[in-house]
């Protein structure tokens, strides 16, 4: 284990364990009105008339006529308005605000304001769906061929739900406005990205917008993007009345309102040839992305390219879509679309091997990538990769492949099964977008007294990115880590190095961080103010093109295998975990505390998509739309994990790390399924797999 592993207290313990972190919900500013806002009820219809009625002092109406630039929300592209003009799309879609001085009147005003709509036929699910916003495919080999010659072709179709972030804290912003500046306090991940929607939405120049980040309550790619929307409204708000705005989304609102997991449909086929070889395979994906693109497009990149999972199939061919409907829009959320594809590819090959006679990990073992293979998308695989010594690992801790023997046959109410998963997840984002798009740029300010501030624009949003990023700056300086701060970002004092997401910050902000480091050190003049600024180099890489989605996707992956162990009860449809077990690879751990954090809480949501979070869009709305009605696991319905991360260190990651957030959410859902398919003796085709499904399955 390398030294820096050695955990440490977090940098923001004390001030969250002794209350004093300041959230969106505490902060308070001179003569602040508080917002509400008044959403469609309508799925798909034209607004053809508002009554509002007359309002007292003090409180005021914001609607898309107060918009002063462009009424879209920046995210890829520009589809969803800030404020429906005269149609709406979604039920929950924002009509207008609603501020005043009193938050109960302010929500009685928004109840009492009349809508007349024309409603339309409205797309409420996948399969009515025609019209789609995005789309990509990808060959590799020859899957024509492959088919054409093929002994059989097996073809199965896999279906899985909504999954709700859950963060902690509801999403919230404050908008002010000041001196022809507007500036925004929120909880949120990416302030650069809201910065930009600010501007497009008011038409403001960028020294008149300044995001600052509040301490954010959890986000789990739930903050990514629709901070970024409500900040607009916000901001819309301020600059009209000249009065500070709050804007706080209450727990029902919020659900029902803000994007999910993407629903997905996805249909593998698998081409064996006369000796049961896997010679082909050919995936198509359609996933829900609701009324508007959002970040759809590049969710389904990364599904797409996840979809043969880590084996190595020599004839590929895999398309996808983004269909529209007319539900909330879908986004970001941790995994950003791979969780769908490796629950498919992961349970597709289990039931490959019950096709053609073999154990599970008997038939993923002979299409293991190594090092040196090539991509699905036809890049390379360029480091080590260490899958064979993981699966000696978790053998070790778990007794997968005796147990698998063992549970063969069972004649008791109580049936147990076990599962395992394999996967990975490409670091950063997909393609070229880190040297083109991103262009990363972080400073190290030392002051006279030889402290030290790092100046960057991710987040910590309960991940622990303050501690670990000031860890590496302290290892390489040889200084402690109480000389060193960061602060919540504030988009006039930091530059941009990227947004929190894509499993980046450590691996790439953390590089940068190491490299100026080392650049002070090599410079430093105790006593003195000095500053060293660092910009992105990209790695090598095979070139991607976005055309024929081909070449290196990531410059490096991490990896991952878990097992779950379950107990069936077949008469009242019960499931007891047993075990549960996770080996990673994320290059070197920059902080066992923090990585146990990462592992045993991506494991736990990973459960719960498979297990119990279940989630509807009923006629366009969201049935499950609290915490008491959508249910996530508890202390209760879990058991310790065992873990543990073997060193492959990576050297473009600081100190050798790789990206591990995302990571530690895609294999559970998949062995949770194959440990419960062989418990009850039958095929499982979708997730999650409640009690309700138990019974049928039974």
């Amino acid at each position: 284990m390398h030294k820096i592993s050695q955990p440490v207290i977090k940098k923001d313990h004390t001030e969250k364990m002794g209350g004093e972190a300041k959230y969106i919900a505490d902060l308070k500013f001179a003569r602040m009105l508080y917002a509400g806002i008044l959403r469609s009820t309508k799925a798909r219809a034209v607004i053809e008339g508002i009554k509002i009625p007359e309002l007292e002092e003090g409180y005021y109406v914001i609607d898309y006529k107060d918009v002063t630039g462009i009424n879209l929300l920046k995210v890829v592209t520009s589809e969803q308005p800030i404020f429906a003009e005269n149609r709406v799309n979604f039920i929950g879609e924002a009509i207008l605000l609603v501020a005043g001085e009193e938050e109960k009147r302010v929500n009685e005003i928004v109840d009492s304001i009349e809508i007349r709509y024309k409603e339309e036929n409205a797309v409420l699910t996948l399969e009515e769906a025609e019209i789609f916003t995005s789309e990509y495919e990808y060959k590799k080999g020859n899957s024509t061929e492959a088919f054409g010659q093929a002994a059989r072709v097996i073809e199965e179709t896999f279906r899985t739900g909504y999954q709700e972030q859950a963060y902690i804290e509801p999403q919230g912003v404050i908008g002010c406005f000041q001196d022809n500046k507007v500036t925004i306090y929120g909880s949120m991940q990416c302030p650069y990205y809201v910065k930009d929607a600010v501007i497009q939405t008011l038409g403001f120049k960028k020294e008149q917008v300044q995001i600052i980040q509040a301490t954010t309550g959890g986000g789990f790619g739930g903050k990514e993007d629709y901070p970024s929307l409500l900040a607009c409204q916000a901001a819309v708000a301020a600059v009209k009345i000249k009065r500070p705005i709050r804007l706080i989304l209450n727990r029902r609102e919020d659900m029902s309102v803000t994007p999910k997991r993407h629903p997905a449909h996805l249909v593998y086929r698998a081409a064996l040839d006369s000796e049961n070889h896997i010679a082909g395979m050919d995936v198509d994906i359609k996933l829900d992305g609701g009324a508007y693109a959002g970040l759809s497009s590049v969710v389904l990149q990364r599904s797409l390219i996840s979809a043969t999972g880590v084996y190595l199939i020599p004839n590929i061919k895999v398309h996808g879509r983004v269909m529209v409907t007319n539900t909330v829009p879908n986004g970001a959320f941790r995994g950003f679309g791979a969780p769908q594809s490796f629950f498919a590819v992961e349970t597709f090959m289990a039931h490959l091997a019950k096709e053609i006679g073999a154990g599970p990990l008997e038939l993923k073992k002979k299409y293991l990538v190594k090092q040196g293979d090539s991509t699905a998308t036809g890049g390379k695989f360029h480091y080590p990769v260490i899958l064979p010594r993981m699966l000696g690992k978790i053998e070790e801790m778990s007794g997968y492949s005796s147990k698998k023997e063992s549970y063969r046959n069972q004649g008791t109410r109580f049936k147990k099964g076990i599962g395992m998963a394999l996967f990975l997840h490409g670091c950063g984002f997909t393609g070229s977008a880190e040297r083109d798009y991103i262009q990363s740029v972080v400073k190290l300010v030392k002051y006279e007294d030889d402290t030290l501030e790092i100046l960057a624009s991710n987040t910590d949003i309960g991940q622990g990115l303050k501690t670990t990023l000031s860890k590496v700056v302290a290892e390489v300086l040889e200084i402690p880590l109480e000389q060193i701060k960061y602060s919540n970002p504030d988009t006039d004092r930091v530059p941009d190095s990227g947004p929190t997401v894509a499993s980046r910050s450590l691996m790439i902000v953390g590089k940068l961080l190491e490299r100026a480091s080392g650049r002070l050190k090599d410079t430093w003049k105790s006593g003195e103010y000095q500053v060293v600024e660092e910009h992105y180099r990209q790695p090598y890489m095979i070139p991607w093109n976005p055309d024929t989605f081909s070449g290196d996707a990531y410059p490096t992956y991490s990896w991952g295998i878990n097992v779950v162990e379950v107990e069936v009860d077949t008469l009242l449809a019960t499931t007891n975990l047993l075990g549960v077990w996770g080996v990673y690879d994320v290059g070197t751990v920059i902080d066992e505390t923090i990585m146990r954090g990462q592992m045993e809480g991506g494991m736990l949501q990973g459960f719960g998509y498979g297990s119990m979070e279940k989630m509807e869009s009923i006629n366009g709305i969201v049935r499950q739309g609290s915490i008491t009605d959508y249910m996530i696991p508890t202390a209760k319905d879990t058991i310790p994990f065992e873990t543990a991360a073997l060193d492959n260190p990576y050297d473009e990651g600081p100190f050798g790390a790789k990206g591990a957030g995302e990571l530690t959410i895609l294999g559970t859902a998949p062995a949770y399924a194959e440990a419960v398919e062989q418990a009850v003796g039958a095929g499982i085709y979708s997730i999650p797999i409640t009690p309700e499904k138990l019974i049928e399955l039974i």
